[in-house]
């Protein structure tokens, strides 16, 4: 690789100093690093934690550019390059010593008074969630056209394997290999003993999300985000659509490590 392009979070990279760090060394090297990201750039180099990196994927989704992360955050799962890992990191891609990983993405179509909207997209997960005063969400679920159940609960995550160590994984659901081909929906505090657990469907499965009817008289509004962003408000009879999207993010490896590996290290669990 010869031209990069670096995606800053200014929060997290005070005065711009470690942009400024990649930027000298790769030119010094010989390589570019462009002002844009433009059809010439070979890999995006984000610097911040994983919100950053879901930021830059969401941002940059139709240009197919690989990216990796370097972690200025705290967990950094999808950020794999720590700041202590800078310089042998910029080697490895300068002298091409990598593999790129394709993650899955979802396509989310709100359906607003029986109108579709603009589609969006997301690497992590489509939440559901309430909005303003506490009260339960009344979902019903329909996979295919067919109705697979209906929830009482505070809300709805529907994930691909990379966000199912997200909120999915926060909210009880399990853990899967991010390379995988699967959707995971999981209830977030749903008020069941029965319907209380993560559904995991094909990749190809389509899932309708309707709101279903709330209190007489009283109105039900709902937010639905994309990796956390670009909420869309949904009343009653609203839905979304949630498909595979055609879309899919590249995400540099430089490490060795396995999934089982990475999650030892990052996230104390097994």
């Amino acid at each position: 690789m010869k031209t990069f392009y670096i995606y800053t979070n200014e929060l997290k990279d005070t005065n711009c100093e470690t942009t400024e760090y990649i930027r000298k060394y790769l030119t010094e090297h010989g390589c570019i690093c462009k002002e844009k990201a433009d059809d010439s750039v070979e890999c995006i180099i984000v610097l911040g934690g994983d919100g950053t990196m879901l930021r830059a994927a969401g941002d940059y989704q139709e240009m197919h550019i690989p990216f990796i992360g370097v972690n200025l955050g705290t967990l950094g799962y999808l950020a794999e390059v720590e700041k202590d890992q800078i310089d042998s990191a910029l080697d490895r891609l300068i002298e091409d010593k990598y593999e790129v990983e394709s993650r899955m993405m979802l396509t989310g179509f709100p359906v607003i008074a029986g109108e579709r909207i603009t589609p969006m997209i997301a690497l992590n997960d489509i939440v559901i969630n309430r909005k303003g005063a506490l009260h339960v969400i009344n979902f019903k679920i329909y996979v295919n056209g067919q109705l697979l159940s209906t929830y009482s609960a505070d809300g709805m995550i529907i994930s691909t394997p990379t966000g199912s160590t997200a909120y999915n994984l926060s909210a009880g659901g399990p853990i899967v290999e991010p390379k995988a081909r699967l959707i995971l929906m999981t209830p977030v505090c749903t008020h069941s003993m029965v319907n209380n657990r993560t559904i995991i469907l094909a990749e190809d499965d389509v899932i309708d999300v309707e709101i279903g009817d709330y209190k007489q008289g009283e109105k039900q509004e709902v937010d639905a985000s994309f990796d956390g962003r670009n909420p869309v408000n949904l009343n009653e009879g609203d839905k979304i659509r949630i498909i595979r999207s055609d879309k899919v993010t590249k995400i540099i490896k430089l490490s060795k490590e396995s999934f089982l590996d990475t999650l030892q290290k990052k996230m104390r669990i097994i």
